[in-house]
């Protein structure tokens, strides 16, 4: 096989795999759609049910513990996973980059062409979600959204608890309880996020040289 053939068939795997990225990133885009649509919907069914279900106090608490916690334990779920979709994406996007770097040095006027080669030479990432600061990025992901949603159903569940044990005194103490709970499994959200992303760091970076 001569030069010329090897540069041919090197150029049709460049576009193949741009390809390849291009459909994978839309793929974890309808992924991460789709499980918050589920979430979200199964939210709003869960409180309207709740809704129906309080006008009996003796159904209302069984309900209520039985739903809810299904309920946070599906967000959990999906959350975990929107996580790792956000991070395929990101993935998806360096190896973009980086394909679209090799065609910005083609030819000299290849450069003015191609997004990632001008915004390397002026500093900036070539992945947009980057381009505010990774800070910025980890709050305004689906699995961020999703996760804060959750966690006000688990702060909820958490004051709903401490009230009924309480009875109805010092209600006080069960809101506080409850958005003590809220701002912890927050926390530990953005720790998880951060930490799993940085397993796709050294891949996205790839595609910022």
């Amino acid at each position: 096989m001569d030069e010329k053939e090897r540069q041919s068939q090197f150029f049709s795997a460049l576009t193949t795999e741009h390809f390849v990225l291009q459909t994978a990133s839309s793929a974890t885009v309808n992924e991460s759609s789709a499980r918050a649509s589920i979430y979200i919907l199964s939210l709003s069914s869960a409180l309207v049910a709740i809704g129906f279900v309080s006008q009996s106090r003796e159904a209302f608490g069984l309900f209520v513990a039985s739903v809810l916690p299904a309920l946070f334990l599906l967000g959990l779920f999906t959350v975990i996973r929107l996580v790792d979709v956000s991070g395929e994406y990101m993935r998806c996007l360096g190896g973009i980059a980086r394909i679209r770097s090799y065609y910005g040095t083609l030819t000299p006027e290849a450069a003015q062409y191609f997004g990632p080669e001008r915004e390397l030479r002026a500093g900036r990432s070539p992945i947009p979600s980057l381009q505010l600061g990774r800070g910025i990025a980890f709050l305004t992901t689906t699995a961020t959204m999703v996760a804060c949603v959750n966690n006000i159903v688990a702060g909820a569940s958490i004051a709903l608890l401490v009230h009924w044990l309480n009875g109805s005194r010092r209600i006080s103490v069960a809101v506080v309880l409850g958005v003590a709970g809220t701002m912890i499994l927050t926390a530990a959200f953005l720790t998880y996020q951060r930490w799993r992303f940085s397993m796709f760091e050294p891949v996205v970076l790839q595609g910022q040289r």
